[in-house]
């Protein structure tokens, strides 16, 4: 193959890069529309918020994985690649948009794209014959939902997950640590620059039972 050809070839895989974050942007911004109060942004988050908010998952341990508002699956496709091959990853959405395009771009017999609302997600789980979760992860912004749901949601995140497993956060306010702190033993905090706009990363965890 000349230099030529692969000149060419690296163009056209530029090209379909670039198309595919265009037309994902733009489901992504569309949903941001339709919910402007369920979405955290009207950006999808960076890869360096992805990597630093799963960087203290033991995926070796983790059987269920959970995520409520996946948008288009900027978290999804990085979870799929560090979970087990016999584990599940659970998304949760309100909005069909999102559900709809992720159900039919994720070919992946580990995933499951869930409509319906994470204060739920006990009853969501118990439909996929699961018990509870190892880690949930929210981009939910916890400070514009409509009453009542933030707390809602976080003491039925507590319920769910099981012991030594985490509640992993990103927000651009301190919204979801304070409803965390109501039922969680612990929350380690963390800060990404490189996102847009910066976030706030919060670890939610509920300590393992004694022996």
């Amino acid at each position: 193959m000349s230099s030529k050809d692969l000149a060419l070839g690296k163009r056209v895989k530029w090209r379909e890069r670039w198309q595919l974050y265009a037309a994902q942007c733009s489901v992504f911004f569309r949903g941001f529309l339709e919910h402007p109060r369920m979405v955290g942004s009207i950006i999808p988050s960076s890869r360096f918020t992805v990597r630093k908010m799963l960087e203290p998952v033991d995926w070796g341990k983790c059987e269920v994985f959970v995520e409520y508002g996946p948008g288009i699956g900027t978290f999804c496709r990085p979870v799929l690649d560090r979970l087990r091959g016999d584990a599940t990853l659970v998304v949760i959405d309100t909005n069909p948009l999102y559900i709809d395009y992720l159900r039919k771009s994720i070919r992946d017999p580990r995933f499951h794209a869930v409509l319906g609302s994470a204060e739920h997600v006990e009853r969501h789980l118990e439909e996929l014959g699961l018990a509870q979760a190892d880690y949930v992860l929210s981009g939910l912004p916890f400070s514009t939902l409509p009453a009542g749901v933030a707390p809602a949601i976080a003491e039925a995140t507590y319920r769910v997950i099981s012991p030594g497993g985490a509640f992993l956060a990103y927000q651009f306010t301190a919204a979801v640590r304070d409803e965390s702190a109501k039922f969680f033993e612990r929350i380690d905090t963390g800060f990404e620059w490189l996102n847009i706009l910066p976030v706030k990363l919060y670890w939610a965890w509920k300590e393992p039972k004694p022996e």
